[in-house]
């Protein structure tokens, strides 16, 4: 049986991985969190932001394993996920209202929900040809006896999370990406899957068509 890293792993292979690259993670996410969070206080077209909620965070999610791969992360993948506009809006729609009848449940039930589909825009990312359903339900069985342990990746950034917040929010400029890219390697090592050529190539053709 294949032995899993721990979650120290993860949060030490990050932090090496951020290694001269906080600057372009920070810029990005900055844009990231702006164009989302812009959009979604216009009026009228604010109404429609889930619309476009999706399409970015696939963006953000190629933008993730970029900085992972070390493979000249831009700002411009961020819109790459535009590209694949129904699967990852549809993706995005149906884990939000499938997160949301579990809350109604209850709280925890809900939160236990979210780790359960978190691995869905990876999925999505890593594989161009996957119906968005399937990615969701791949993402569920994935996650099933996990979401502890990714629970408890989240909580080591506890304490920078609140450092953060003293700083008007500014910190998670850094945070966010320093996270996701820990996020990812979870979702790695999960999937056994360390050879990113595939995925290199895919999102080479993605932004080079939008």
């Amino acid at each position: 049986m294949r032995t899993l890293k721990t979650n120290q792993e993860f949060y030490d292979e990050a932090k090496a991985t951020m290694t001269g690259q906080w600057g372009i993670a920070a810029g990005t996410t900055f844009i990231y969190m702006f164009l989302v969070n812009i959009l979604g206080m216009i009026p009228y077209i604010g109404n429609l932001s889930f619309l476009i909620a999706g399409p970015f965070m696939l963006g953000f999610t190629y933008f993730i394993i970029s900085l992972n791969n070390r493979d000249n992360p831009n700002i411009e993948q961020l819109f790459s996920g535009f590209n694949d506009f129904v699967r990852s809006c549809l993706a995005y729609i149906v884990m939000m209202i499938f997160i949301l009848l579990w809350t109604l449940l209850f709280i925890i039930p809900g939160i236990m929900a979210g780790y359960s589909y978190s691995m869905t825009f990876y999925i999505l990312a890593k594989d161009k040809d996957i119906p968005f359903m399937d990615a969701l339900r791949e993402s569920r069985e994935m996650m099933d006896g996990h979401r502890m342990r990714l629970f408890y990746l989240h909580l080591k950034f506890l304490g920078w999370a609140i450092l953060a917040i003293f700083t008007l929010g500014i910190g998670f400029l850094w945070l966010v990406p320093f996270m996701n890219v820990a996020v990812y390697k979870f979702f790695q090592d999960l999937k056994g899957d360390e050879d990113d050529n595939e995925f290199d190539q895919l999102a080479d053709h993605l932004v080079t068509d939008f």
